[in-house]
């Protein structure tokens, strides 16, 4: 998603306007959790002010994630809201903990921050709601198994039995 700096430019105080789908297929191939990614969409607004362009952007779309049980793909829909400021200024240095991107050439070229935006989304861990899916799944390997959490039944120490027989029949005299 590339926007000439003179079309941003030439709408003054207004703000740009623009609504695309953006192919960024190129994160399944880096060393992450996304098996698969549809086009994302993307719709916002730059505003221009002196050297300074901010623009405020939703990127909308899916992407397969494997569960963290039974690693079947999960669809993860995902909406996110971005803020990305840039600065025109050739004399512009990226100094301190400013979020400000220089912008090198005539061209603002957004696509880089999409990718950055929706690596950040990736969650740590997703499940699949497919019960199939969790019947399918190993229960048990060498030295592990699964474990469920029903509520134990109350299991009385053999030790303990004997004392609590005798507490039972002081009681009963």
């Amino acid at each position: 998603m590339k926007f000439p700096l003179q079309k941003l430019k030439q709408t003054g105080d207004e703000p740009f306007v623009f609504e695309d789908d953006v192919d960024i297929r190129e994160l399944e191939d880096l060393n992450n959790d996304i098996r698969r990614i549809s086009p994302v969409h993307v719709k916002g607004q730059a505003i221009t002010r002196g050297n300074d362009i901010t623009i405020t952007f939703t990127i909308e779309g899916e992407m397969v994630l494997p569960c963290a049980r039974t690693l079947v793909d999960v669809t993860y829909p995902f909406q996110i809201d971005a803020l990305e400021v840039f600065n025109l200024s050739p004399y512009h240095t990226e100094e301190g903990e400013d979020e400000v991107h220089p912008v090198h050439g005539e061209v603002l070229d957004l696509t880089p921050y999409i990718k950055e935006n929706v690596q950040l989304e990736i969650p740590t861990r997703v499940f699949s709601d497919d019960d199939e899916a969790h019947e399918e799944a190993l229960q048990e390997g060498k030295g592990w198994q699964v474990v469920t959490e029903e509520p134990e039944e109350k299991k009385v120490d053999p030790r303990m039995a004997k004392l609590q027989s005798l507490l039972n029949e002081e009681n009963d005299e």
